[in-house]
Order: C-alpha cells, then sequence, then structure tokens
C-alpha cells in the first residue's frame, strides 16, 4: 500500500511537472530567445538583425507530416503579407533529419523565398522549449512573441497570428475577437 501511494505521487509530479513544461513552452510576452545559425545557402542568419521587423520562425523537420502538410500554407501567407516587410525564418531541427540532403529535396518540392535554417546541435529546440513540430511562432517588431501555435495551421489562423505582430497597435485591439 505505501508503494502504492509513493506511486501515485510521483505520477502527481510527473504531472504537475509537465503541465509546467508545456506552460514553459508557449512564453506569449516574453522576449524571444536568440537564434544564431547558418542557413541553407551557407550564410549566417541571428534573429537580432530583424529587430524592428515582425518575424515568423517555424520550427520544422522534413520527416513531420504535419510541417509538410502547413510549409506550402506558410508559403502562401507570406505572399498574401508581402507589402507588410514580414520576415520568416524557417528553423530545421537537422539534429533529428536523416539526411541533410532530405532538405533540398523538400524544398525543391516546396520553394520558399525566405531563409532556411539549420540548427544540426537542437539548440534552437531546447531555447524556444519546443513540445513539437511544426511550432510556429510570431514575433512582433520590439522581439516580443506574441503567439505560439503548435502543428499544421490554417490560412485563416496564419493570417490572424500574423495580423498580431504587423497590425499597429489600435487597430490590434479594434480587430480582436
Amino acid at each position: 500500500m505505501q508503494r502504492m501511494r509513493r506511486g501515485l505521487l510521483q505520477v502527481g509530479a510527473l504531472a504537475s511537472l509537465a503541465g509546467t513544461v508545456a506552460a514553459q513552452g508557449s512564453r506569449t510576452g516574453s522576449v524571444a530567445p536568440a537564434i544564431d545559425l547558418m542557413a541553407l545557402d551557407g550564410s549566417r542568419v541571428r534573429l537580432a538583425d530583424y529587430r524592428g521587423r515582425p518575424v515568423i520562425v517555424t520550427f520544422w523537420a522534413t520527416w513531420c507530416p504535419s510541417c509538410r502538410e502547413e510549409f506550402p500554407a506558410l508559403v502562401d501567407a507570406v505572399r498574401r503579407h508581402a507589402g507588410q516587410e514580414l520576415t520568416v525564418l524557417a528553423v530545421n531541427q537537422r539534429d533529428q533529419e536523416l539526411r541533410e540532403g532530405d532538405i533540398g529535396k523538400f524544398l525543391a518540392q516546396v520553394p520558399v523565398s525566405f531563409p532556411v535554417l539549420i540548427d544540426r546541435r537542437g539548440v534552437s529546440r531546447r531555447a524556444y522549449r519546443l513540445l513539437g513540430l511544426p511550432t510556429t511562432v510570431f514575433i512582433d517588431t520590439s522581439g516580443v512573441i506574441r503567439k505560439v501555435l503548435w502543428g499544421p495551421q490554417s490560412a485563416g489562423e496564419l493570417d490572424r497570428a500574423i495580423l498580431l505582430i504587423t497590425a499597429p497597435a489600435g487597430r490590434l485591439e479594434s480587430t480582436a475577437p
């Protein structure tokens, strides 16, 4: 009986910890952690270089069916919002890919106009406390996370999140549901 109680206490503690981890994963309203990675084209990309611009950071991998589903929708959303100086950084979790060549094959099918960054060691995954892929983070012009979306998103959900980081403050309040 004592073992059973101790086991239940441990399960309860783990459940509580899982809730804390999930809450930490979102961090909406906090300053976005730094990103400093090499892009697929060999250039170095730093999130800090985009301060003053709205930024979407999408974390993905080629093996992830949901990532493959969301990528074309994200590419289309960027096209629809082309006049808003929106920056997208696609951070591939290379440490979870089987082969780096798979990234190029995927991008041949879904061409992008934004940088594809390669995280070979999972640094960004740990910094952003990712809970799964895809995770898409919407960062405003002051570098603050305004929205985090997990899983593949519809065009409408992407547009609503983009509005959070591109709309002037007064307009944003008037369009909130």
